[in-house]
């Protein structure tokens, strides 16, 4: 009969959670170890905490914080003068010069599921190529492929993954030989995972005898499991200074636009956030914001209808600059939140959460039960020494994949791309119906001006992009 660690009975006695264990006589001796490991991993003061935080501030925090909330007082805006478009040139040759000497990498953020696409896999496996049929993951890899042939550097990729997607998306990249890219440049790594509490008592459920019902941290794990794998002190041994950040479902993303990293060095900002224009105050997107001076972002739950609708003096939206999860990081801050223990704020969801009692009777509750927890990565905004909001272009790059239908949907980001593509066939001289599909890989071209170049050499026709 397996024994239980005598630390672990004393650990789960100070914190009334003997019913882990319940069932360990039943247990191999390979089954009791896995299930101190997930004991040990977990830390029961900072959930303790947490739960405790949520309870005591529920419906308190989030009127105040909204109320005090002022647009932001500097962006980084579309440039309209001829100043500013010079400046925005040079910020273009110092991102250039940036992705040439090494000294960018790509993060993916890649562990979710499309449950809610009705694709029961990870999204980046979700097609949704308008003409060619391509996956996410395989047009976020053209466009490393290309930019790595235009600037001539390493840009290494790094896609975090789940417990949920990380075999998955290794088994993907591999049965379709890593898109051309070489795989010894593309790096997953795994985000950390939380336990699911009981709402009421506080007892951390089970799925199994030996298992823990656990959840991905959220995307602000990120700089954890970034240390943890090693691979931030890797990257920076590389020569590594800056990290471009994006979330798996946004297939119009620029990976590593040149403009974007230019302004973050030049600025020498320690977190750089793309932003785009709501198109309705009640949208739901997270917004950026200044709040007793620090960048902040409040989302979009936080704010009642009259709070989304506030106008300030001039008549403008207060809440108008919507996060697109588009980030630059400089490799320094990542290493003083490393430094500081990498401990963003916990945030606590209460969820429909399936278990097994003790007695192994197994409960599909019909209403949330338990708490769930998880970090977000733009809590690092207020840890920032220098922050920097950049507004980009809305139709051109902020087009995710979130919802089965409506908006943001595939439909929507599928005409998205198509749109692009037409609009570049435009710039041509190459007249196309409203209602023609049109998609350009990024394979073929990165911009409208690379496309006109291969269109006018003949190495790419109309017909190749069309259907």
């Amino acid at each position: 009969m397996p024994a239980v660690s005598p630390d672990i009975k004393q650990l789960l006695t100070d914190y009334d959670q003997l019913h882990l264990i319940a069932a360990a006589e039943s247990l191999t001796e390979d089954q009791v170890k896995d299930l101190e490991d997930q004991i040990r991993a977990i830390d029961f003061d900072q959930i303790t905490a947490a739960r405790e935080s949520s309870d005591s501030s529920a419906g308190d925090d989030a009127v105040p914080r909204a109320d005090n909330a002022v647009a932001p007082a500097t962006v980084v805006r579309p440039p309209v003068s001829d100043e500013e478009r010079l400046q925005r040139q040079k910020d273009i040759a110092t991102g250039n010069r940036l992705l040439a000497d090494g000294a960018v990498a790509v993060i993916t953020v890649a562990g979710g599921q499309g449950t809610r696409l009705g694709f029961d896999r990870p999204k980046g496996m979700f097609p949704i190529g308008p003409v060619s049929n391509m996956s996410l993951f395989q047009i976020f890899a053209e466009q490393i492929a290309a930019r790595r042939e235009r600037h001539g550097g390493s840009l290494p990729w790094l896609v975090m993954t789940s417990d949920a997607t990380h075999q998955e998306t290794q088994d993907y990249f591999s049965d379709n030989s890593y898109f051309g890219l070489d795989p010894q440049t593309v790096h997953f790594f795994k985000q950390g995972s939380m336990p699911a509490v009981d709402a009421e008592s506080g007892q951390i459920l089970m799925n199994g005898s030996s298992s823990i019902c656990r959840s991905p941290d959220g995307h602000g794990g990120m700089v954890t499991a970034l240390d943890s794998s090693g691979l931030l002190q890797q990257l920076a041994d590389a020569g590594v200074k800056h990290f471009f950040y994006h979330q798996v479902d946004n297939p119009t993303v620029i990976i590593c636009d040149p403009a974007l990293i230019g302004v973050h060095d030049r600025i020498q900002s320690d977190l750089t956030t793309n932003v785009v224009r709501k198109v309705d105050p009640m949208e739901r997107m997270g917004v950026l914001v200044d709040i007793d001076g620090e960048t902040q972002i409040i989302e979009y739950s936080e704010l009642t209808e009259q709070q989304a609708h506030r106008q300030d003096d001039a008549g403008n939206w207060v809440f108008w600059a919507g996060n697109t999860a588009i980030h630059v990081f400089s490799l320094t801050f990542l290493q003083s939140l490393v430094a500081d223990g990498c401990q963003l704020e916990l945030h606590v969801a209460h969820k429909k959460v399936p278990h097994v009692r003790a007695d192994g009777e197994p409960v599909d509750p019909s209403e949330p039960n338990a708490h769930k927890f998880e970090r977000f990565i733009f809590d690092a905004l207020p840890l920032a020494q220098k922050t920097l909001i950049v507004e980009g272009d809305r139709d051109r790059e902020f087009n995710p994949v979130k919802n089965a239908t409506g908006s943001d949907s595939p439909e929507t980001s599928q005409a998205a791309i198509s749109r692009i593509g037409r609009e570049w066939l435009q710039q041509s001289g190459i007249n196309v119906s409203e209602d023609q599909v049109v998609e350009v890989s990024p394979a073929t071209a990165l911009d409208a001006d690379e496309l006109k170049q291969k269109l006018e050499a003949g190495s790419v026709t109309v017909a190749q992009l069309t259907k």
